[in-house]
């Protein structure tokens, strides 16, 4: 029963079905490489993450950054961006996206009511991430960051698919419920071919106000251990701090507001370690044989 299941699954387009994809995508002009940030659950920091890293990439590597929310039902950017105007729209319609703290950023927050509650079905779904990739003016870029929507369905796979993604951070704390979680997100990208950067453990612990000792609250080292067994780039450790929550808030990511605290550092050295592994990416995909048919 189980083999027939597998079988039907199969043909309805699951997970088999997405596979040798990646020859069939296009990039998106102008874009030299876009990567998910993504997580196999919500809750674990994958957008604070994604907005901090966007920012530290423009500011500190200096670097042509975009910011895509794909998160459709949750879109936190315009918040974490303080962005609350609607874009506009070029004479060939595809819209401008709007530009916070040096990074060009584009979100289905900016272009519906702020409370609104997005009840679309998957194809609503498909058609506005396709106009917020391809139908937006990004212009030259060298990174676009992708905030990737929690889990590993549909929507994942499509994004997955049609940005031609360059490579894919999996953020997780440190507990086992959330590992299990990001080891699904590792499989379902390696399923549809893309590569996977590296693990990155948020809110890794928390320092005391008064004594100033480090507390594990979630665990210690899960996912630097998951990364170890299943043979994938750990890199680096986000300490939880109240700070981050209230950058979040007002709209001032924490490497804007305190550059030289701790967790800014971190997501500094996180960014110097994703350009190096997109480097090293794209000498390899060079140096490939090429394949005679």
């Amino acid at each position: 029963m189980k083999k027939e299941l597998l079988r039907s699954f199969s043909r309805l387009g699951g997970v088999r079905g997405y596979q040798g994809t990646r020859s069939k995508e296009l990039k998106i002009e102008g874009i030299k490489h876009a990567i998910a940030v993504a997580s196999g659950k919500g809750g674990v920091g994958k957008s604070t993450t994604a907005v901090n890293l966007a920012v530290t990439l423009a500011n500190k590597c200096q670097l042509k950054v975009g910011l895509l929310d794909a998160d459709i039902y949750g879109p936190n950017v315009p918040i974490m961006m303080n962005l609350d105007k609607k874009p506009e729209v070029t004479e060939d319609k595809k819209m401008i996206p709007l530009e916070n703290y040096g990074v060009k950023c584009m979100s289905i927050g900016l272009l519906v009511e702020k409370d609104a509650p997005l009840v679309w079905r998957g194809p609503m779904v498909s058609s506005a991430l396709e106009k917020m990739t391809r139908g937006v003016e990004w212009g030259s870029l060298d990174i676009l960051v992708v905030d990737m929507p929690p889990g590993t369905g549909d929507t994942q796979i499509t994004l997955s698919q049609r940005l031609r993604l360059s490579g894919a951070l999996i953020v997780s704390t440190p507990q086992d419920v959330a590992l299990m979680d990001a080891r699904r997100g590792v499989n379902m990208f390696s399923k549809v071919q893309v590569p996977i950067l590296g693990l990155i453990e948020n809110m890794s612990w928390f320092k005391c106000p008064h004594c100033s000792e480090p507390s594990f609250i979630f665990g210690k080292h899960g996912t630097r251990k998951t990364a170890d067994e299943m043979g994938l780039e750990f890199l680096g450790e986000i300490p939880l701090e109240p700070a981050i929550r209230e950058g979040c808030d007002e709209g001032v990511p924490l490497v804007m507001s305190a550059p030289d605290s701790a967790v800014s550092k971190a997501y500094e050295d996180l960014a110097h370690k994703v350009v190096k592994r997109l480097e090293i990416m794209s000498n390899e995909e060079q140096t490939q044989p090429e394949i005679r048919l």
